[in-house]
C-alpha cells in the first residue's frame, strides 16, 4: 500500500506551518485534521476532511 503525504508547505498560511504527515490515508487524513483545527483554525467537518483527502500526495520513494 502506498504511504500518503499531507504537506502543509504547499498551502500558504499566516503560521507558515512546515508540518508534513505520512502514513496510510485514513492515519494521514486523521492527524491532518486534527492539525488543521488545533493549528490554522478551521473547524472539523466533512467538507475538510474531503479537502484534505483531495491534497495528499503519494509518498515518494528511493527505489
Amino acid at each position: 500500500m502506498t504511504r500518503k503525504i499531507a504537506d502543509c508547505r504547499k498551502h500558504p498560511s499566516v503560521s507558515h506551518c512546515s508540518l508534513t504527515i505520512a502514513g496510510e490515508e485514513d492515519e494521514v487524513v486523521r492527524a491532518a485534521t486534527d492539525h488543521a483545527v488545533a493549528v490554522h483554525e478551521h473547524t472539523d467537518s466533512p467538507e475538510l476532511r474531503e479537502q484534505i483527502r483531495a491534497m495528499l500526495e503519494d509518498e515518494k520513494t528511493g527505489a
